[in-house]
C-alpha cells in the first residue's frame, strides 16, 4: 500500500512524488542557512571542496576535460579532468560571494553558455541571489537577473531553451502551475508561460533539435509543448511522478525516469513507452557518444543500460552518499559521479571496471 501526502491544494500525491517534492524543498529551505540554527561549517577541510558539511547540487562535464561542480559552498571548475580544481564563483571576494549555487545547465546550442541559480547559505552571504550566466564554459560569471526582481521566494530550477542560447526557463515553485517563466535575452527579463497541467514541475527538458518543443515532468505524468510553453498537452499513458528527463541530441531517444520505471520516446516526445519497471531510478543520464547507453542510480546503487533502458547492470559500489550522475562526453562506457557530505567526485573507468577519485586532498 502506498502512503500518500496532501499538497497545499488538498490533492494527494503518491509517496515517491511526495518524497521528491520534499527533497526539492529541502534543497531550497532546510539547505538554506536562514532556516538552520547554525550554518557555519566545521573549520577542518577534508578535501579540495572544503569541509564535511559541503555537498554538491549540480555536475556538468564537457569535452576537453572541463568539469563544473555547483556546491553549497562554492562553484568549482577543473580543466584537467579533476586532477586540480579552483573556485570560480561564490568564494570570498568573488561574484556570488557566500551564495549557494544549485541548479546549473548548459545550452544545447552553445556549450560555452552556462546558467546557474544561487541563493544565500546564511545571513552572512554577501552576494546577490539570482540567475547568473557564463559565456566561457564557467570560467567567469556575471549576473543575468536578481531573484528579488522576480520573486520574494527562491527560484526553483533553471533549464536552457532550444531556440537560441539566450533562451532560458526558470520555475518558481511558490506559484504552482503558474510558476514557469521564459527569457529570450539571456535571463535579463522574463515573461509568463501558459499554466502547467500539474500543480508543480519536477523536471523540464527542451527537446534537442526541435525549437520550441518542451517536455515537463510533474507529480502525475508528462506534458509536451511545441510553442515554447504557450500551450501544453498531457502525454497519455504515463502515471506517477517523473523524476528526470534526458536526451543527448537531435533525433536521439528521450528518456524519463519516474515512479513506474523508465520510459523512452523516439518521436520527439509525442509518445512514450515503458521499457523497464523492476525498480525506480531517481537520477538518469544518457551518453552523448551512444544514446542507447544510459546510467541511473538509486540511493544505494549505480546502474548502466546498453539497450535504451530495457535491461540494467550494476556498476561497482562506492562508499558515500550518491548524488549527481553525468555521462562522459568522450566515452559512452564511462560516467562521472558526485557524492555529498563531504563533496567528492569520481570517474568510472570501464577498462579497469573501477572508480577513480577526482577529489584531491586540501592544499
Amino acid at each position: 500500500m502506498r502512503t500518500k501526502t496532501r499538497t497545499a491544494t488538498g490533492k494527494q500525491l503518491p509517496f515517491p512524488a511526495a518524497f521528491l517534492l520534499l527533497s526539492l524543498v529541502c534543497l531550497l529551505s532546510a539547505c538554506n542557512g536562514y532556516n538552520a540554527q547554525s550554518s557555519v561549517p566545521p573549520q577542518e577541510r577534508v578535501n579540495v571542496f572544503g569541509t564535511n558539511a559541503n555537498h554538491p547540487h549540480s555536475l556538468l562535464v564537457f569535452p576537453g576535460k572541463v568539469i563544473l561542480l555547483a556546491t553549497h559552498y562554492g562553484l568549482f571548475r577543473s580543466e584537467d579532468d579533476g586532477a586540480t580544481w579552483r573556485v570560480v564563483a561564490a568564494g570570498p571576494g568573488q561574484i556570488m560571494d557566500g551564495l549557494m549555487t544549485y541548479s546549473m545547465v548548459s545550452s544545447p546550442l552553445d556549450s560555452q553558455r552556462i546558467y546557474v541559480l544561487s541563493q544565500p547559505t546564511d545571513k552572512a552571504s554577501k552576494g546577490t541571489p539570482g540567475l547568473y550566466m557564463s559565456t566561457d564554459q564557467g570560467a567567469t560569471w556575471h549576473m543575468s537577473i536578481a531573484a528579488e526582481s522576480i520573486t520574494a521566494n527562491n527560484i526553483f530550477l533553471v533549464a536552457a531553451g532550444n531556440s537560441s542560447a539566450d533562451e532560458v526557463y526558470i520555475y518558481l515553485n511558490n506559484l504552482g502551475n503558474l510558476g514557469l517563466k521564459v527569457s529570450t535575452d539571456g535571463g535579463q527579463s522574463f515573461t509568463q508561460t501558459a499554466p502547467l497541467p500539474f500543480p508543480m514541475i519536477t523536471s523540464l527538458l527542451a527537446v534537442p533539435g526541435l525549437p520550441g518543443t518542451l517536455l515537463a515532468g510533474g507529480p502525475n505524468g508528462l506534458a509536451r509543448s511545441t510553442d515554447g510553453a504557450a500551450h501544453w498537452q498531457k502525454i497519455p499513458g504515463i502515471s506517477g511522478s517523473i523524476y528526470e528527463l534526458t536526451a543527448t541530441g537531435p533525433g536521439s531517444p528521450i528518456y524519463a525516469s519516474g515512479d513506474s520505471g523508465i520510459f523512452v520516446s523516439k518521436d520527439g516526445g509525442k509518445t512514450f513507452s515503458l521499457v523497464f519497471s523492476k525498480y525506480t531510478l531517481n537520477s538518469l543520464t544518457a551518453a552523448p557518444g551512444n544514446p542507447r547507453i544510459l546510467y541511473g542510480r538509486t540511493g544505494t546503487a549505480i546502474f548502466r543500460s546498453r539497450d535504451e533502458g530495457h535491461t540494467w547492470d550494476k556498476l561497482p559500489a562506492l562508499k558515500g552518499n550518491y548524488f549527481n550522475l553525468t555521462a562522459d562526453p568522450a566515452n559512452p562506457e564511462q560516467v562521472y559521479l558526485s557524492e555529498s557530505y563531504p563533496t567528492a567526485v569520481f570517474h568510472f573507468d570501464h577498462v579497469s571496471n573501477s572508480w577513480k577519485s577526482l577529489t584531491p586532498k586540501p592544499e
